[in-house]
């Protein structure tokens, strides 16, 4: 899959731009805040119906301005496909693929895979179980549809028994609508959690030999899996913990207190590596997520990589490079502040690149 065209209007700090994209590296070079993040922004937003630095549609109008767009035209499987995504002050979001009109996001996650690397990524080693979360659930998600919808189904439901057991210091709790929330957890948690383990034991093998490679064989990873389910039936679990809960007010147990550790030879690695060393774990994350979207999409995902060369040594930089001519990538966007290092790092590979300088 490939995205031809781009044309953004009023978003972020951009007027209007425009971009025709031939090769198989685009590579968009300038000082920190002259907006080339915000370029990989559109893209992403394209696909995902949301930008990765601020998932608040609004936020994304330019300042002074009323309304922003996203044009893209992609080729997908021989096909042109063209999307185009507006928001204006005040009302609702707008999302058209190829002249027609679609409201739910969800239809569209996965239809136009992607795979990014940003210096947002270091919340998956040192924030919240969340941001892990997101990062298991957002690659099922563009592969399997129906985890997506259990996964929407679950979040609701959450939200509707903790509003449900914040009132009990008010009033008597519904027994008979906790029971119905319970159920439709159980159900929908389940699923979540057996499709997560059953995932993460493909991912973590094809993730361990892409650190191997790129630390040159020097370390050794793993991910472990941590969740309440790993032991307990779920069912069990959420009718023992109903008096806890009523009193915290909040569901204490399920899914979404699953969580992941990473581990650099047999220790923390947000606690003994180095910044070279994290930076190549959540690239190796990203590159088995390219992985498993183009084995189960059959569909070369879009790669982002936003910054990626800072903090790491010209050794692993050298590394990632050849990784990426043979695995044959598909279309690739970089983004640096450095013109030469850039250059240099592209220049090892056989690959078509072009450099885009953005003032």
């Amino acid at each position: 899959m490939r995205l031809e065209k781009l044309l953004l209007t009023n978003y972020k700090n951009i007027d209007s731009k425009s971009f025709v994209f031939k090769e198989n590296i685009i590579c968009m070079v300038g000082e920190n805040g002259v907006g080339k993040s915000n370029i990989l922004s559109s893209i992403y937003h394209l696909c995902f119906g949301k930008s990765f630095i601020n998932s608040s549609s609004a936020s994304n109008i330019k300042f002074g301005t009323k309304f922003f767009m996203i044009e893209g035209v992609f080729i997908k499987n021989n096909l042109q496909e063209k999307l185009n995504f507006s928001h204006k002050n005040g009302n609702s979001k707008i999302y058209r693929r190829n002249g027609k009109s679609f409201k739910k996001i969800s239809e569209h996650i996965g239809e136009f895979p992607l795979v990014i690397v940003s210096p947002f990524d270091n919340d998956i080693i040192y924030g919240g179980s969340l941001f892990r979360r997101n990062l298991i659930d957002g690659i099922i998600g563009q592969i399997d549809r129906k985890f997506l919808i259990d996964l929407i189904i679950f979040k609701k439901t959450l939200a509707q028994r903790n509003a449900l057991l914040k009132m009990n210091h008010q009033r008597k709790i519904d027994k008979n609508m906790l029971e119905i929330y319970d159920e439709t957890l159980t159900e929908s948690g389940s699923r979540i959690y057996k499709k997560r383990k059953t995932f993460l034991a493909d991912y973590v093998k094809i993730f361990k030999l892409y650190y191997l490679y790129i630390s040159d064989n020097k370390e050794s990873v793993e991910i472990n899996f941590k969740s309440q389910l790993n032991k307990h039936n779920y069912r069990d679990l959420i009718k023992r913990s109903l008096e806890k809960d009523l009193i915290l007010q909040f569901t204490t147990q399920g899914p979404h207190k699953d969580d992941l550790e990473f581990l650099l030879n047999g220790f923390q690695i947000k606690k003994i590596g180095s910044q070279g060393q994290q930076k190549s774990l959540l690239i190796s994350l990203k590159l088995a997520q390219f992985g498993l979207l183009k084995k189960y999409l059959n569909v070369k995902p879009i790669v982002l990589l936003d910054d990626i060369f800072d903090k790491l040594d010209n050794k692993r930089v050298g590394l990632i490079m050849q990784l990426i001519e043979d695995n044959s990538f598909g279309q690739i966007f970089i983004t640096d502040t450095d013109k030469k290092r850039v250059s240099r790092a592209i220049k090892t590979t056989n690959l078509s690149y072009k450099i885009h300088e953005i003032t």
